[in-house]
């Protein structure tokens, strides 16, 4: 971006806020212009309430009160407010100048009008959007969530952390497993960890999540990037090994040497994800096959080649890739075991896309 383009971005840019000095009977008078109000505070449910009870007061009543959460239930942070029926999820990426992705997340009670809103600014923020289920981890953070889960019972399995990320980046992914836990934050994990696992609907599919390996990087303030160590210590641009955290895995984690090929570690990884979004399809979190590819590929990287997670299955054959899970599940467990609409397309013969 240019000198001149940035700035003409700026200068369209207004702050206002609400103690002395703050304008803040000037930003009561242009609220009544607004259309989209998007929130992006700590994901603190009473914070967010009084956030938009505020504003609501203040907008006109077809204004969109959009909630940039990645974790908390839309209809919760709807409840209570006025005209919930106006009140959406808009969950955005990191970082969000590029990252494409913006999942649009209706509550029971959103509106048509509202969403079309939604839709029209996120579409001309230059993002992809897709409708996605008011459900723990929406789409993306959800089929994340047990495929991260499968990186301790590989380090159980003697997989070190260099071997998994060179695995997975040799797949075609864009950064491996512990890159990425590094990036986001272990404390960030955890989070997703516990949310997920304490969500009843995932059954037995977040089997080999192990919060106490997170809590303890947490613990030793070994987070990652946010931290200047993690599974690495970071030295402004550059990065080496942390090797008290490998100690840990090597000590406390590992359990066996399974001496796993770099294919094994593969599909035990990415097959996670996959099912998972398999089942987002099945219980209707998304609305298409393409909104579930579209999402894996501009919200996780997911083998762009590929096309996403249902052309993959297309080009491999819905058969094949059933009988792939199935031979997982008898070794590892019946987290593996594959989604009933795949096993559906499979006996027909059918693909996801036309």
């Amino acid at each position: 971006m240019d000198a001149f383009k940035r700035n003409t971005i700026v200068s369209s840019i207004t702050g206002y806020h609400d103690s002395d000095g703050g304008n803040a009977e000037a930003f009561a008078k242009k609220a009544q212009d607004l259309d989209v109000v998007i929130e992006a505070v700590f994901e603190n449910l009473d914070l967010k309430h009084k956030v938009f009870g505020t504003v609501s007061g203040l907008v006109r009543d077809d204004c969109v009160l959009a909630t940039n959460t990645s974790a908390i239930p839309i209809e919760k942070v709807a409840a209570g407010i006025d005209k919930p029926e106006r009140v959406l999820g808009m969950h955005y990426f990191s970082p969000v100048p590029s990252m494409q992705l913006l999942e649009i997340i209706p509550h029971a009670g959103t509106n048509k009008e509202s969403m079309s809103k939604a839709f029209s600014v996120g579409i001309k923020q230059g993002k992809t959007c897709i409708e996605v289920a008011d459900v723990p981890g929406f789409y993306v953070n959800r089929a994340l969530a047990p495929m991260m889960a499968e990186v301790a019972p590989l380090f159980e399995d003697g997989v070190t952390p260099k071997q998994l990320d060179e695995a997975i980046l040799d797949l075609g992914m864009p950064v491996g497993p512990i890159t990425l836990l590094d990036e986001v934050g272990a404390d960030v994990g955890l989070h997703v960890q516990h949310t997920m696992l304490a969500d009843s609907t995932m059954g037995s599919r977040m089997a080999g999540a192990k919060p106490e390996m997170l809590q303890h990087l947490v613990d030793q303030n070994w987070k990652g990037r946010k931290d200047g160590k993690g599974f690495f210590v970071y030295k402004g641009k550059k990065k080496e090994p942390h090797q008290p955290v490998l100690d840990y895995v090597e000590k406390s984690i590992k359990q066996r040497d399974a001496e796993l090929t770099k294919e094994q570690i593969q599909d035990r990884y990415l097959s996670r994800f996959v099912n998972e979004a398999l089942i987002c399809l099945q219980e209707g979190i998304l609305k298409s096959p393409a909104d579930g590819d579209l999402g894996a590929v501009f919200g996780t990287g997911f083998l762009p080649f590929t096309g996403g997670p249902f052309r993959m299955i297309d080009a491999v054959g819905a058969q094949l890739y059933a009988d792939k899970l199935s031979r997982l599940a008898d070794e590892h467990g019946d987290h593996f075991a594959p989604a009933q609409l795949l096993l559906d397309h499979a006996k027909a013969g059918t693909k996801f896309h036309p």
